[in-house]
């Protein structure tokens, strides 16, 4: 027998009607699975819950979270518990429930993406915002692009008072890359970065766009997140 419209109609609603109580029921398992330090458990049931009511900020909240124990123990390959990852389900969780971002500013487990441009952007703070650029850049970990299998071998670390550290790693024939440090200086004018370095015979200019993305000359670009799981 043909579905009336009416029974279509009725079979929607329930449909939606019992999303929410099964994302709740997800979450609920999950968070039980999380308090048991059963982890890859239960981002497993607040990543259904979440799926199942994209609506949850609670899931979309609980999916960061756990994402962000999982890359603290060094799990980062095995769930893809990268910053752009944890940052989408909080950003989307924050949009749900604004509530969201005073738990996510005292809640450890998402200590791992507070030196990122997309936890800043939760603060309010804009890499189009001229005033905001001296802080976003002192409060990011920049990394240059990955290398095969060394992963990041550059990385810069801008500093209060004008003071920048460049970190590399030297890859070497045998053994693990040797690390290096340089100290230059650096100022900031509007959204333009001058970096001066040992080695370079001029200053090195370069830009923070509007994505976040700072580039400088010679150096190239860097993101506020390091290459993983490309070896």
């Amino acid at each position: 027998m043909r579905p009336t419209p009416l029974l279509l109609l009725v079979l929607v609603a329930s449909t939606a009607l019992g999303q929410p109580a099964k994302a709740r029921t997800l979450n609920t398992e999950g968070f039980r699975l999380y308090q048991a330090g059963q982890f890859p458990e239960a981002l497993e049931r607040f990543q259904a819950a979440a799926q199942a009511n994209p609506q949850y900020a609670l899931a979309h909240y609980n999916v960061a979270a756990t994402l962000g124990v999982l890359r603290k123990q060094r799990k980062v390959c095995e769930y893809q518990a990268f910053p752009e990852t944890i940052l989408q389900h909080l950003t989307r969780a924050v949009e749900l429930d604004p509530r969201r971002l005073k738990r996510a500013q005292e809640d450890a487990d998402l200590e791992p993406i507070r030196n990122t441009v997309g936890w800043h952007r939760l603060l309010g703070r804009s890499p189009t915002r001229a005033a905001d650029v001296p802080a976003l850049l002192q409060a990011v970990d920049w990394y240059g692009p990955g290398v095969g299998v060394y992963g990041t071998l550059v990385r810069l670390d801008f500093q209060a008072g004008g003071k920048v550290v460049l970190n590399r790693r030297v890859p070497q024939d045998e053994g693990p890359p040797r690390e290096e440090a340089v100290t230059g200086s650096y100022r900031v004018k509007r959204s333009t970065v001058t970096v001066t370095l040992p080695g370079h015979a001029k200053p090195l200019t370069g830009s923070l766009s509007p994505t976040g993305l700072l580039k400088l000359q010679e150096l190239g670009a860097f993101t506020d997140a390091p290459s993983e799981c490309e070896a």
